[in-house]
């Protein structure tokens, strides 16, 4: 049987992080809303607040990787800025490949005006919904 557990996921960025909100049950997210971030620290209290209202039982983090799955300097941040979430709020923080989910927003976007806070919060969602597809698929993998 699949928890009923609810996850915060984070598209990190340097200007910008899109933050989803999904849980485990129905395996779907939802986008909440773009915290700010300078030269890519996050605007702390703003975050303190999502944490605050979902309650989540852990965290997603984006992870970026170049096409050919190296890592490079964002995805060294990101992952930084999901360990700073693991020590702040005593929470696991999990990360997953976040290849090509700014575009796979964008798609989901097309034809509507939008602004670039929409993609982030969309690219979120897109992230946490193939992660939870993926535990879903572990868990029934496993004998």
């Amino acid at each position: 049987m699949v928890a009923a557990r609810t996850f915060l996921c984070f598209d990190y960025g340097l200007k910008r992080i899109g933050v989803a909100v999904g849980q485990e049950l129905t395996g779907t997210a939802s986008a909440l809303t773009t915290v700010s971030a300078r030269d890519g620290k996050p605007d702390w209290d703003a975050i303190s607040r999502l944490f605050e209202e979902w309650r989540p039982d852990a965290v997603v983090v984006g992870l970026p990787l170049n096409m050919d799955g190296s890592e490079h300097e964002l995805s060294r941040r990101a992952r930084r800025f999901g360990n700073q979430l693991h020590g702040r709020y005593n929470l696991p923080a999990h990360f997953i490949d976040e290849r090509l989910s700014s575009l796979e927003a964008e798609a989901l976007l097309k034809g509507r005006s939008h602004h670039k806070q929409d993609i982030d919060k969309l690219a979120a969602r897109v992230i946490l919904e193939t992660w939870l597809a993926e535990q879903r698929q572990l868990t029934q993998d496993s004998p």
